[in-house]
């Protein structure tokens, strides 16, 4: 399977981002260790500034515009934490931004994109409306649109995850990781393989509106209706042309696994109870799955824990019912 990445573009990614882009700590969880049997190891990407691992790759694509491209500044749709990063990296350059989100976003992301200085439209009721107007911006004012992930440059930088997780636990047999449009298992996954391909890679997600999953299954990206789900951030539609990640999703991606909503919201009460850690649903997909699997025994595993931007109030209702 062609991919159209190298692996050093991975590294020459590492290299670009450096300066904006801090190693995140790898975490042996002792009590998932205790309930699964395995070794488990939370690889930490909700400690970047920003919040989630959506910073490498936004910074790789960014830092890799040409300088007239740069004035004329980004645009891009986004969940949220594409955005957030998006607009981190354009105030660190000081270059205009606008992010384009879809009425689903939670106010929590809202605010902090306002605060990161970005213009915010808010459009339509998914990610493809959103990507639209990005288009239209592109069209009209010569915005560079920034991808959230089927974009070389957006993969490569969410590639440097697993250099670094080769590093930190260089044992592992099989790495966990949530899955939306692909970006970050196509990055993480591609480096995994090309080391060891015995290296398991499986991707989790919610139940409903799983786009990848279903696209994977009708052997064609489809369209998916968005639905409520504490795990916001994998909202949103893969591409009907998509290029990059659904080919290397296909190609990489050992097993695909939907998880349960009752499962995802026990995974981010176990974090936090255990690990003292507040992350959003996405990044407890992850520990959802975990917590109701029974062929981890004696395996090294690494979950990536993806991102931390959640409602205040969304874990204080989680706490309530629980």
């Amino acid at each position: 399977m062609m991919t159209s990445l190298s692996f050093r573009e991975v590294w020459e990614a590492k290299s670009r981002i450096a300066s904006f882009v801090q190693s995140t700590p790898i975490l042996y969880s002792e009590p998932l260790s205790e309930r699964t049997g395995a070794r488990v190891h939370l690889k930490l990407e909700h400690t970047h500034p920003t919040g989630s691992f959506k910073l490498r790759g936004a910074a790789n694509k960014i830092l890799s515009l040409p300088e007239e491209d740069l004035k004329k500044g980004v645009t891009t749709f986004s969940t949220g934490n594409h955005g957030i990063s998006v607009a981190y990296i354009a105030a660190q350059l000081g270059i205009p931004c606008t992010v384009c989100i879809s009425n689903r976003v939670p106010e929590a992301k809202v605010n902090r994109l306002k605060k990161l200085q970005a213009g915010v439209e808010i459009v339509g009721k998914s990610q493809d409306d959103a990507e639209a107007r990005c288009t239209e911006l592109e069209r009209d004012e010569g915005m560079t649109v920034i991808k959230p992930f089927d974009d070389r440059e957006i993969i490569a930088g969410q590639g440097t995850i697993a250099l670094e997780i080769m590093e930190q636990c260089p044992d592992v047999d099989e790495v966990i990781i949530p899955l939306s449009g692909g970006g970050l298992l196509s990055g993480v996954a591609f480096v995994m393989k090309s080391i060891e391909p015995s290296i398991l890679v499986t991707g989790v997600t919610m139940q409903k509106g799983a786009v990848m999953q279903e696209s994977l299954a009708k052997g064609k990206p489809v369209i998916l209706e968005e639905s409520y789900t504490l795990a916001d951030s994998l909202l949103g539609g893969i591409g009907t042309e998509n290029r990059y990640t659904f080919p290397m999703t296909k190609a990489f991606m050992d097993k695909g696994v939907l998880v349960e909503e009752t499962h995802i919201e026990e995974g981010l009460i176990f974090t936090l109870e255990h690990h003292k850690m507040v992350v959003e649903g996405a990044a407890a997909t992850g520990i959802g799955h975990l917590l109701h699997c029974n062929d981890l025994q004696g395996k090294n595993v690494v979950v990536v824990m993806t991102g931390n931007n959640i409602d205040h109030q969304a874990v204080t209702d989680l706490l309530a019912k629980s």
